[in-house]
């Protein structure tokens, strides 16, 4: 296969995870990415950072929105927040070394993992 089709598979498998329960970019995008097409992180976050600003935004939200089940108010005041802390986030993120940003990373995906499976 072409790495093209792979990353169209990979986008769909995100897809359907964002849309089923709420999960893809930072779960899915980002360590495919690393581990099975050799990006760096930051090649890996800035690439899934710009991959879902167009479906996300758009398709998947709006399905949810049809549904009554967004709260536009909270949504509104996230995605302030979201600008300000992603500029900031990002510059820190490319002056980081590569090492240390990939055990951040892993490090919160492990932490989030144990506490929702404790807890839920």
């Amino acid at each position: 296969m072409n790495q093209i089709l792979l990353l169209l598979l990979l986008g769909l498998l995100a897809g359907v995870l964002s849309g089923l329960i709420g999960i893809g970019g930072g779960i899915i995008i980002v360590p495919a990415l690393v581990l099975l097409f050799g990006f760096s992180q930051q090649m890996a976050q800035g690439t899934t950072l710009a991959t879902l600003i167009p479906p996300v935004g758009l398709l998947a939200a709006y399905s949810y929105y049809r549904q009554g089940d967004i709260d536009v108010r909270a949504a509104i005041w996230i995605a302030a927040g979201f600008l300000i802390g992603g500029f900031f986030g990002a510059r820190l993120a490319t002056i980081l070394p590569t090492v240390v940003l990939t055990k951040v990373f892993a490090g919160i995906l492990v932490l989030i993992a144990v506490r929702m499976w404790f807890t839920h």
